[in-house]
């Protein structure tokens, strides 16, 4: 599973997205490489992305409890695949909301966030 995280410049937030990269029969999602990103929209809207979107949020939530992370964004995302291909992920943006604005993230919060990232990919079966 290539998880990429980017932090942000002078932003207390960084950007996680996790490509799906297996069928996930539970969510109908069965064929994820697409030879366009248009045919990726067609899965993004689909009941199962949904359904796999609403369970990644209930799971985000219990992990950044008790922690100074909250999510400023989380929506479907369109991942360039190997070989010109495309696949749906999931693009979420955590944000330091103990750290001053104009401020980037600490090392600790950047380890709080890759940790939570693995942690989602691991309870949600994506890897």
């Amino acid at each position: 599973m290539s998880i990429r995280i980017v932090p942000d410049k002078n932003q207390p937030s960084a950007a996680i997205e996790i490509p799906l990269e297996k069928p996930l029969p539970d969510y109908d999602l069965h064929e994820l490489e697409q030879p366009t990103p248009r045919d990726v929209d067609a899965i993004l809207v689909s009941q199962g992305f949904r359904d796999i979107v609403d369970d990644a949020r209930g799971v985000l939530t219990e992990l950044l409890s008790g922690t100074s992370l909250e999510v400023a964004q989380f929506t479907g995302a369109i991942c360039p695949g190997d070989d010109e291909t495309f696949r749906p992920g999931l693009w979420i943006v955590l944000r330091d909301k103990n750290s001053a604005q104009g401020r980037e993230l600490s090392a600790d919060a950047r380890t709080r966030i890759s940790a939570v990232a693995e942690e989602l990919v691991k309870r949600l079966q994506l890897a």
